[in-house]
């Protein structure tokens, strides 16, 4: 086990060996070759659902056309964690037609489950209120005798939400218009109606892709700053209705 430390362990393989030298109890040690054995069969179990996604996803890909344009130059380097271990990316973009990894905070996974909680087809919501509704991302309308009593959002279990959500908080952290987006709102009515508002942004931007098939161009940090933003993040397109950042 020495022999295969990190390369940026510190310790020496000697040293390394004598820590792991021990009087080991019989119970302890069978309880550890239980819990190999089981990672190891939920780690095959893990590698056939992967294996199965990637089926499905052809399956469906056989119907459709590459896009022409190639793939542009991914923005997330690394894995992100639990991704299925196939070119998701490609896939999505052959589904699709559109690179959903360009939206900052939208990994090659998260948009593989996006498209699983949401489909591929957005004609189901006629615009994007109706998308963001559905989300529960819209501000409540809780009325009585025409009075509005409060707008706060009722609690939901949309699973794309929560993944909206996770995708805001990250994308919080980067220098990006999203994230400058979100700190600016953070500073001034706080992190959590901070967190729903980036989450909704999101939101629009993925259903604009989706629905008209437009490429995402970050606008960068500096479009806050602007008197009246041109930039929406989205290329332009005939109709009137631009929904933007």
């Amino acid at each position: 086990m020495a022999a295969y430390r990190d390369v940026r362990c510190k310790k020496s393989e000697e040293t390394i060996t004598a820590a792991l030298t021990g009087n080991y109890r019989d119970e302890h040690v069978f309880a550890l070759k239980q819990a190999v054995k089981l990672w190891d069969f939920y780690e095959d179990r893990i590698k056939e659902c992967d294996a199965q996604i990637e089926r499905v996803i052809a399956k469906l890909n056989q119907k459709k056309i590459t896009p022409d344009i190639p793939l542009p130059k991914a923005r997330h380097r690394g894995k992100q964690q639990h991704e299925p271990d196939f070119a998701v990316r490609n896939a999505l973009y052959t589904l699709t037609g559109v690179d959903l990894t360009q939206i900052n905070g939208f990994g090659p996974y998260t948009a593989l489950r996006l498209i699983g909680e949401c489909g591929d087809d957005m004609a189901k919501w006629p615009t994007q209120k109706h998308f963001v509704s559905w989300l529960c991302l819209s501000p409540g309308k809780k009325k009585s005798g025409g009075k509005i009593l409060s707008s706060k959002m009722g609690r939901t279990k949309n699973r794309a939400t929560t993944l909206l959500r996770i995708a805001a908080v990250n994308v919080g952290k980067t220098e990006t218009a999203l994230g400058a987006f979100y700190r600016r709102l953070a500073a001034r009515i706080g992190k959590a109606k901070a967190v729903i508002a980036t989450a909704r942004k999101m939101a629009i931007l993925f259903y604009s892709l989706m629905k008209h098939g437009r490429a995402y161009v970050e606008p960068g940090t500096a479009y806050l700053r602007d008197p009246i933003p041109q930039s929406c993040g989205i290329e332009p397109q005939k109709e009137s209705e631009t929904p933007g950042i």
